[in-house]
């Protein structure tokens, strides 16, 4: 979905991609940069493109990790054409394999794909498991939580989420497609809580770059259904514990830290 430039979502007549030039272009998405760098070499500096639900968790582990990073954004033009080119021009200029938001460069390496930049991060600071069944758990969850992340995403970004809409209707229209997805999210944050059991960590007892995700995914449902972990303690207590650490706590009460929007300006969901 919102990983991938030209897939089409929904195939009718309008035709609903987060990236498709013609209709969507219009819209004004969320684009940052962060550009990371070590006080003692300014010159190796690491520039990472997000849109923002990609980005949040990226942020988080820079913060964690106590790495010195400028946030710098992007918006694309007003309507009606929105324009696209401040990315657009730079795209192809970067020598990335595989060109696309978001990707990190540090020194001689060029990454794409947010999760491929969380694990190099995780990598660089010791936030991977060792042991096999642990680095089992990472690579599980990892991929469950862009399951998870797509199927929200789906819902949000669906021109049906409100009952009769159109692109251009009312967003105070009627909800439809909330009250289905609710119905079996208990589910999904069952599975969850069951990986989680009593554990602090999903991995373990050790905090992991996948806990940045899960943290991640898990307070975009509380702000979407304030009540969804009510019956899910351990899986409260690992929000709070997230929270928490020290690193994350002082930059969620920096004036730099941004907990909204969570999708772009096209969703039918997005609280601002």
């Amino acid at each position: 979905m919102y990983f991938y430039e030209y897939e089409p979502i929904y195939r009718q007549d309008f035709r609903f991609t987060l990236r498709e030039y013609s209709n969507c272009s219009h819209e004004n998405p969320f684009l940052v940069i962060l550009v990371n760098s070590r006080p003692s070499d300014v010159k190796a500096r690491q520039t990472i493109r997000v849109t923002w639900d990609l980005a949040h968790a990226i942020r988080l582990l820079l913060e964690y990790t106590d790495t010195s990073y400028e946030d710098k954004k992007y918006t694309m033009g007003d309507a009606p054409d929105f324009d696209r080119s401040q990315w657009l021009n730079e795209k192809f200029k970067l020598d990335l394999d595989f060109p696309n938001l978001p990707y990190l460069i540090d020194g001689s390496h060029k990454i794409t794909q947010s999760n491929a930049i969380l694990r190099y991060l995780g990598r660089k600071h010791n936030l991977l498991e060792r042991r096999r069944r642990e680095r089992i758990r990472v690579d599980i969850l990892e991929n469950q939580v862009m399951d998870t992340r797509l199927q929200f995403a789906m819902v949000c970004y669906s021109p049906d989420f409100l009952a009769h809409s159109h692109w251009i209707s009312s967003r105070s229209q009627k909800e439809k497609k909330k009250p289905e997805y609710l119905e079996g999210l208990p589910e999904k944050m069952k599975l969850y809580s069951e990986f989680l059991g009593n554990q602090p960590w999903f991995a373990g007892n050790k905090v992991t770059y996948v806990d940045f995700l899960v943290y991640d995914i898990l307070d975009q449902h509380r702000i979407f259904e304030p009540k969804c972990l009510d019956t899910f303690p351990n899986l409260k207590d690992f929000i709070a514990r997230f929270e928490g650490l020290k690193k994350i706590s002082d930059y969620m009460k920096s004036s730099r830290f941004l907990s909204k929007p969570i999708f772009a300006k096209m969703a039918f969901w997005n609280p601002k």
